[in-house]
C-alpha cells in the first residue's frame, strides 16, 4: 500500500514538473516573445557597434597625436597650416626645392629624383 502511494506521488510530482516546464517552452516560443527576445538582442548587439566604434575612434584620435607628435605636426599649428595651404595653392613642391610640381599638361605630374620606401624608417 505504501508502495503504490509512493509511486503515485512520484509520477504526479512528475507530471506537474513536465507540464510546468512545457508550457514555460511554449510560452518561451511564442512569436510575442520570440520578436521581444530579438528586438532586445538587437538593441544589446547595437549598444556593443557602438561601443566597438567609440573605442576604434579613441584609438584613432590617440595614434593621429602619437603620429603628429613623431612627425612634428603638433608643434605650432598656427603655422604649419597656412605654410602648407600656400606651398599646395603656389603649385610647389616644398620638398624639391620650389620647383614646379606639374607640367604645362595638368594632368602629367612628375616623377619625383628620390624614392620613398614607407617601410624604410619602421
Amino acid at each position: 500500500m505504501f508502495r503504490r502511494t509512493f509511486w503515485f506521488t512520484a509520477g504526479a510530482a512528475a507530471g506537474v514538473w513536465a507540464t510546468t516546464k512545457v508550457n514555460r517552452k511554449i510560452k518561451q516560443l511564442t512569436p510575442e516573445s520570440l520578436a521581444a527576445r530579438a528586438a532586445d538582442k538587437a538593441i544589446e548587439a547595437g549598444h556593443r557597434v557602438k561601443d566597438f566604434a567609440l573605442d576604434v575612434r579613441d584609438g584613432m584620435v590617440q595614434r593621429e597625436a602619437e603620429l603628429g607628435e613623431a612627425l612634428g605636426l603638433n608643434a605650432d599649428p598656427e603655422l604649419a597650416s597656412p605654410r602648407r595651404l600656400a606651398a599646395l595653392e603656389s603649385g610647389e613642391d616644398p620638398q624639391r626645392g620650389g620647383t614646379p610640381k606639374y607640367s604645362k599638361n595638368p594632368t602629367y605630374v612628375e616623377r619625383s629624383t628620390y624614392s620613398y620606401n614607407r617601410n624604410e624608417d619602421h
